[in-house]
């Protein structure tokens, strides 16, 4: 057996301001969508490097409210590119908690928290 990889799922209500948060302020990508029907919940996937997230908004897949935390280098980079997009609904800060990581955290527009992290090479 072998486990190869997680991809969570997020709760979604609003399509265009979840490709508004996730396109194009965070810069991920819409790999693909899914609709069992035309006027049905949307389901799709969004990549970004190495990282993949399903968004729905279907009801039955997932609450809202989940938090993830997502490992990465650049972590200072990353959060000062955020902020110079100039987003109206988020400025996310650079924080230092007290286990060694740098740590820049944005809520999406339904309440799931993407905690993006570095933590030092000796970690």
């Amino acid at each position: 057996m072998k486990l190869e990889q997680i991809v969570p799922i997020l709760r979604i209500f609003d399509v265009r301001k979840a490709k508004e948060f996730y396109v194009d302020f965070l810069g991920f990508q819409v790999d693909w969508e899914h609709r069992f029907e035309p006027e049905l919940p949307l389901y799709f996937q969004i990549s970004q490097g190495e990282i993949k997230l399903h968004l729905s908004e279907h009801h039955g897949d997932c609450c809202p409210g989940a938090a993830l935390r997502i490992h990465m280098t650049g972590v200072r980079e990353w959060q000062k590119a955020l902020i110079e997009k100039k987003y109206d609904y988020a400025r996310p800060g650079l924080e230092k908690p007290p286990w060694g990581s740098e740590e820049c955290t944005v809520t999406d527009p339904f309440g799931n928290r993407l905690v993006f992290c570095e933590y030092p090479a000796s970690a």
